[in-house]
């Protein structure tokens, strides 16, 4: 028994990039901020935003809110993996942020809308896209009614985008549903996605 020489790890450690995405309203933010409190090693990549932050937004915590020219100078200056233009606001990914989890040996988790998702998937086909869904329509109206929309017409383009995002879902690799109240079993669902990732016998290796 002592002359045998068997190397039994094989399996690599390598970091994971984590997409969080979804329609307007299923809850994206909450389901960011209660995976911070994850036993999992993982970092929450903190995207640039042109808007104006809402109530409970913390900076630095949920976005850094930017102006639009303080964004544009950073697009200058190539410091974005990704960045769209959505409901008249720029958001952005940056990579230093990422490179420094990774370099870390951490996850990172993204958490973006369906546009920016699909972006980061054609940048780096590895990454993994998880789209987040309401348990229901009922469920999805009451969370948008939260958000106080200003006036119908906001209403109208937000179902047309939903509609459209809902299409796109397919290309993603996980499909989870996010029901109200319930925000723990979503959150346990990810941490088993992650798990289970991580045990692949040929990884999703990110190179930024």
């Amino acid at each position: 028994m002592n002359n045998i020489s068997v190397d039994f790890a094989i399996l690599e450690k390598v970091s994971l990039m984590i997409v969080i995405s979804g329609p307007s309203g299923v809850g994206k933010d909450s389901v960011l901020r209660a995976l911070k409190n994850s036993s999992l090693p993982i970092h929450h990549v903190v995207t640039v935003n042109t808007r104006a932050p809402r109530p409970d937004e913390k900076e630095g915590v949920d976005y850094f809110f930017v102006s639009r020219e303080k964004f544009e100078e950073m697009i200058t200056n190539d410091e974005f993996i990704e960045y769209s233009h959505v409901y008249d606001d720029y958001k952005g990914v940056p990579k230093n942020q990422i490179r420094e989890a990774m370099n870390s040996g951490k996850d990172v988790v993204l958490r973006l809308d369906v546009q920016g998702a699909e972006k980061i998937k054609k940048i780096y086909p590895q990454a993994i896209l998880i789209f987040l869904l309401p348990s229901s329509q009922e469920d999805w109206f009451k969370r948008l009614g939260g958000r106080r929309l200003s006036h119908e017409k906001d209403l109208d383009t937000r179902i047309a985008t939903v509609k459209d995002e809902l299409i796109k879902a397919r290309d993603f690799d996980y499909l989870v549903v996010n029901k109200q109240n319930q925000l723990s079993q979503t959150v346990h669902v990810i941490e088993a996605i992650i798990t289970a990732e991580h045990q692949r016998a040929n990884p999703r290796k990110i190179t930024i």
